[in-house]
């Protein structure tokens, strides 16, 4: 299953760029990836499933194989850590079934939407700082967790304060592709099965 990451990470960079051709007037530097998926936007259900549905499963199926991967003495923060890495894939996928309503960004659903973001977010954020902990331990994992770490770090400034000096849209694409770097430096990194 160590393909599941690169292919998640391949399979949301091709629907990003592919839907966004599409859309007319879409500008990938000024709007948001989920006003690809949003309600009343054509394709935007295909867009979510995949943009979001499908690369949060194959995300999902990454973390279980890193989760299958840590030893059964493995410390409890590594273990935890990779149960925050599978709630993150959950995450996005959950922001593809919850989309955007372009009529009323204030509604439910987009609410979800926003909550499903920030899910994933956190919940990637807790999985750094756990695999960093529980990786103290186990030597076998420092580098996952060093990559782990770098790739968070890089995601929260993306998503909090580069949009200071960028566009939203932009900071946002950039919070993405730490979770896609993970994705495929992940698969690269984790130790064998033991």
């Amino acid at each position: 299953m160590v393909w599941a990451g690169p292919l998640a990470a391949v399979v949301f960079v091709v629907a990003v760029v592919g839907f966004g051709m599409q859309l007319h007037g879409y500008d990938q530097m000024r709007h948001p990836v989920s006003l690809l998926g949003a309600r009343g936007i054509p394709n935007g259900t295909g867009f979510s499933l995949l943009g979001f549905v499908v690369p949060g499963v194959l995300a999902a199926v990454a973390a279980v194989d890193l989760i299958l991967r840590m030893p059964a003495t493995a410390p409890r923060p590594l273990r935890v850590g990779g149960q925050m890495l599978l709630l993150a894939a959950i995450a996005f996928a959950a922001m593809g079934l919850f989309p955007l309503d372009v009529d009323d960004i204030e509604n439910r659903a987009s609410q979800f939407h926003a909550s499903a973001w920030l899910l994933w977010l956190l919940a990637f954020t807790a999985a750094a700082i756990a695999l960093r902990f529980g990786a103290g331990k186990a030597k076998g994992w420092r580098s996952l967790s060093t990559l782990t770490v770098v790739c968070v770090l890089w995601a929260v400034c993306s998503a909090f304060l580069f949009e200071i000096a960028m566009p939203v849209a932009m900071a946002q694409r950039l919070a993405f592709l730490g979770w896609l770097v993970w994705l495929v430096g992940a698969a690269r990194l984790a130790p064998a099965r033991s």
